[in-house]
């Protein structure tokens, strides 16, 4: 009787009807790990309306939120925010050229090493970024360039780049080439068929891409580290001000800034993922 059921239950999921209900220990297993994921946010939320400007005490000696308007008059601190933003901005731009170009150069075209390329495409976002910061910063001193804006997103594109190669990668293999030929035969030239028949079908990987890549850029601390210079964006004034604790208060209020502008890349880009799925 017992396993006549599991083929009908099989059946039903496939078909698009509800599943059976999860076991209570995967649940409870699911709760934990959020739990440990964002009881640390939390923690930030909580402290950027405590009163006592040094200590972590618990529970806090009270709330208000007057560090929100301490925030807003830091000069600063608005400037690391736009630095951030405007090298988000570039190294995505970046991103979504060369990791595009890299893409359909590994899926359309067979050549002496390509899936070594594939993977030294692919190598800088699985290596610490400690490491990668380093790299830069020896081949950066190497070449005599002196740091500045452009050092910061030439760090930020190494990886960026990769989150769009993969995103685009994956999007042409499951187009294929059918549809290419055939624009081609219709009598499209290489310029009508790229953006009536393979833009729209890259779009949604674009900006999920694009998206992840920003969000990335924007929070990156290790690799800005060592490419910035004596420039400051806001991961990096928010670290400098870990050793004022007179400041916590405020660096939580500019934490929480940095959470607000990250999720709503990641979660469109999530969006974009699921309704390809």
């Amino acid at each position: 009787m017992r396993s006549n059921l599991l083929p009908a239950a099989r059946k039903s999921s496939a078909d698009g009807q509800p599943a059976a209900p999860a076991p209570w220990f995967l649940k409870l297993s699911s709760a934990v790990v959020l739990v440990f994921l964002y009881f640390p946010v939390s923690v930030i939320f909580l402290y950027a309306f405590t009163t006592d400007e040094a200590t972590y005490s618990f529970p806090p000696p009270g709330l208000t939120t007057r560090w929100f308007g301490v925030a807003v008059d830091r000069t600063d601190l608005w400037s690391a925010l736009g630095l951030s933003l405007v090298v988000a901005a570039v190294a995505t731009l970046s991103a979504l050229v060369l990791g595009t170009l890299a893409a359909a150069a590994v899926s359309r075209s067979k050549f002496f090493g390509r899936d070594t390329v594939s993977f030294l495409l692919v190598l800088p976002l699985a290596l610490p970024g400690i490491v990668t910061g380093i790299a830069l910063r020896s081949a950066i001193g190497t070449l005599s360039i002196p740091f500045s804006f452009w050092t910061i997103v030439i760090g930020h594109a190494t990886f960026c780049m990769v989150v769009v190669y993969n995103n685009v990668l994956a999007r042409f293999r499951r187009l294929g080439g059918s549809l290419v030929e055939a624009s081609m035969d219709l009598g499209a030239n290489g310029f009508q068929t790229f953006r009536y028949i393979i833009l729209p079908g890259l779009a949604t990987a674009l900006l999920a891409g694009g998206m992840l890549a920003f969000a990335l850029s924007f929070d990156e601390v290790i690799v800005t580290t060592f490419t910035a210079g004596q420039q400051s964006t806001l991961p990096i004034w928010i670290f400098s001000q870990l050793t004022r604790p007179r400041d916590r208060p405020v660096t939580n209020v500019a934490a929480i800034l940095v959470i607000a502008i990250t999720f709503i890349p990641i979660l469109l880009a999530h969006r974009f993922t699921q309704q390809d799925s």
